[in-house]
């Protein structure tokens, strides 16, 4: 079975943080974008391993996002 997950990436002082937005409790930071977006791979994975462990089920990923402008 394959699902997608919609990753969310801050800048912060020490790189990048990066979180999917349908699973909020699989966040990481990296040095790089291209590191975080690695990290995050891994973490999601981890995070998944560990909910079938336990029993849990598993958030349904396939968010649909845009942008929305404003003037200020």
């Amino acid at each position: 079975m394959s699902n997608t997950y919609t990753a969310k990436y801050t800048k912060t002082s020490s790189g990048y943080m990066g979180q999917l937005v349908e699973w909020p409790e699989v966040v990481t930071e990296g040095a790089t974008l291209e590191e975080c977006r690695e990290l995050l791979k891994d973490a999601l994975h981890e995070m998944m391993l560990a909910y079938r462990q336990q029993q849990r089920e598993i958030p349904l990923g396939g968010a649909l996002f845009e942008q929305v402008a404003v003037e200020i």
